[in-house]
C-alpha cells in the first residue's frame, strides 16, 4: 500500500488494531433495517491472519453494498497465535450460520448470499468454496457468489505470503498442508461462482495467486470474472480514485447474474 486509501475510515482503525478482542464477532451494524428483505453480503477483511482489517476492506464495503440496496455483515474471526487452521474457517462458518439461522428477523434472502474476502480474508472466502475446508464440511448451503479481492491464494512458499501462511499452517508446514490450503489446487466443479480481482502493482501479495486461481477456474468450468488493474496495490478496499474503482458494483453484478 503505497500511500493512505481514499476509502480508509479512520475511526475504525483503532478498534479493529487496539481494542478488537481475539474472538469470533458478527459486526451487524450494516444490515439494512427498512422493513424490506435484502440479499445479504458475508464480509471477512484481510489483515494476513495476525489482524481483521475492517477499516478498509470491511467497513467502506459494506456502506457501499448499503447503497446498492445489499445488507451485509462483517466477520471478525480469530487471529495472531489463535489463527492456526481451521480457527478462521470455524468462525467464519459460524458468522454463516448466525445469518442463515437469523434471516426472517434480519429481512434477508439468505438463499442468494455472496462470500467476500480481501487478502488474507480473501484466503478465508476462498476457502470457503472448497469441500474440504468450506460449505459442505460445514452442511451449510453453496454460496451464490465467491468475490475476492487480492487474495493469497497459495500457500506454496514462492508465492505465498509468509505471514498468512506462517499464521494459519505453521511456520515448517508439511508441503501435504500447503497443498490442502492451496485454493488454486482444489478447485473442482463445485466451486461457487467467483469474481476476482487484484491489481498489477501490487507488492504484498502476488498477483500471480489471482492469475492462478483464475485459470484453476477456467479448468474447471466455473463461472467467473477475473480483473486485473494497472499499478494498483495493495490493501486499497473499494479503490477509489484507483483504476480499480467500480470494482464492487461489476462484482455485484456478477453476482446477481447467479441469483437468476
Amino acid at each position: 500500500m503505497s500511500k493512505r486509501p481514499a476509502d480508509l475510515v479512520t475511526s475504525q482503525v483503532a478498534k479493529d488494531l487496539l481494542f478488537c478482542p481475539n474472538r469470533y464477532r458478527l459486526d451487524t451494524r450494516f444490515l439494512l433495517k427498512d422493513g424490506e428483505k435484502h440479499p445479504v453480503a458475508v464480509i471477512c477483511p484481510g489483515g494476513a491472519y495476525a489482524s481483521v482489517c475492517s477499516f478498509i476492506e470491511g467497513v467502506p464495503v459494506a456502506r457501499r453494498l448499503n447503497e446498492m440496496g445489499i445488507s451485509a455483515v462483517i466477520v471478525y474471526y480469530r487471529t495472531k497465535k489463535k489463527a492456526q487452521y481451521p480457527a478462521p474457517q470455524d468462525d467464519l462458518a459460524r458468522g454463516v450460520r448466525e445469518v442463515l439461522a437469523n434471516a426472517e428477523k434480519w429481512n434477508l434472502d439468505t438463499e442468494h448470499y455472496s462470500v467476500w474476502g480481501s487478502s488474507a480474508g480473501g484466503h478465508l472466502a476462498a476457502s470457503f468454496g472448497t469441500r474440504h475446508m468450506g460449505y459442505a464440511k460445514y452442511a451449510l448451503p453453496r454460496p451464490a457468489a465467491l468475490i475476492l479481492s487480492y487474495p493469497v491464494i497459495s500457500m506454496r512458499p514462492t508465492l505465498t505470503h509468509q505471514t498468512t501462511h506462517d499464521l494459519l499452517l505453521g511456520k515448517d508446514a508439511a508441503e501435504e498442508r500447503e497443498h490442502f490450503a492451496s485454493i488454486d489446487e482444489q478447485v473442482t466443479g463445485e466451486y461457487p461462482p467467483t469474481y476476482i480481482w487484484c491489481g498489477d502493482g501490487d507488492r504484498t501479495v502476488q498477483p500471480e495467486n489471482t492469475r492462478r486461481m483464475a485459470a484453476a477456474l477456467e479448468q474447471a468450468g466455473v463461472k467467473y470474472q477475473c480483473e486485473i488493474f494497472p499499478g494498483v496495490d495493495h490493501g486499497v478496499g473499494p479503490g477509489t480514485g484507483t483504476p480499480a474503482q467500480g470494482w464492487i458494483d461489476r462484482a455485484v453484478r456478477f453476482w446477481r447474474e447467479q441469483m437468476k
